[in-house]
């Protein structure tokens, strides 16, 4: 039996950029009117705090927090209390290196973890931060779950669903208004090439830098079909169809004839 339909929430917050208390509370607020049919909810990159631009390593550190902190405990509270799952991004400290982490967090409390591995040169992340070497991966209610953040999505080897290893692959962002167009494409394109399900979740706001963010998000299916259902700015939905997907899969398995690589770190 295939398993079942998996209900998505995103949600393309509106970040107050190092105003983490007030973030959290947003977040509190967004929940209280969360369907009552979602299994996961997708919240955009660096959500707590918003992506640092121009701002120094010791400026970024008091933001960051280890896996056993207080925003990790309080998405484990909201995973539980609403019986979902829960995916995005924040800063993290490692044995004193900073990491753009991100969280798949369970309903049942279980966690997984995994680093951004392309760090955004143009913004000088590479300068603050550590990169990953893995690339977050999941099961969670039947589906093969596969994460990256922001820039790692223009990286097609990167995101290569290698013989049907991810259904979905979720993208968690801060990607500015200025070039938005191509967040939009890039999302379609990795759904298309990987005969996988995309979800994308961009944030809104204004940075430090002054960059402008209009909470651009998509679900778009195996062929780069838009799914998202909007109930407002705040909530967007969508709902993946396992037998779809398969039954697309077996059609047009595209992915039997890709070309085999070893990936360099």
């Amino acid at each position: 039996m295939n398993p079942r339909n998996l209900n998505i929430c995103m949600l393309p917050m509106e970040i107050r950029w190092e105003q983490k208390e007030e973030n959290l509370s947003n977040l509190t607020r967004l929940f209280e009117s969360l369907h009552p049919d979602t299994d996961l909810v997708v919240l955009p990159e660096t959500f707590s705090t918003g992506f640092p631009v121009g701002v120094e390593k010791e400026q970024i550190r008091p933001m960051a927090e280890r896996n056993t902190g207080a925003t990790v405990e309080f998405l484990k509270s909201l995973a539980a209390r609403h019986r979902v799952a829960i995916a995005g991004s924040f800063i993290a400290d490692s044995g004193g290196s900073l990491y753009n982490r991100a969280f798949f967090i369970e309903p049942g409390g279980e966690e997984t973890f995994a680093d951004k591995r392309h760090l955004f040169t143009m913004a000088g992340e590479h300068n603050n931060f550590s990169r990953g070497h893995n690339r977050l991966k999941v099961r969670f209610r039947g589906w093969e779950i596969a994460m990256v953040i922001c820039y790692d999505i223009r990286f097609p080897v990167w995101c290569r669903n290698i013989n049907n290893e991810y259904d979905l692959l979720i993208a968690v962002a801060n990607w500015p208004k200025v070039r938005v167009d191509a967040w939009n494409q890039l999302l379609r394109a990795r759904a298309i090439e990987n005969e996988a399900y995309v979800v994308g979740v961009n944030c809104r706001g204004t940075d430090s830098g002054g960059f402008e963010y209009d909470g651009s998000s998509l679900a778009v299916d195996f062929k780069g079909k838009d799914l998202t259902v909007s109930t407002g700015a705040d909530h967007l939905y969508a709902t993946l169809s396992m037998e779809k997907l398969l039954r697309f899969r077996e059609k047009f398995p595209a992915y039997r004839d890709a070309d085999s690589f070893t990936l360099h770190d």
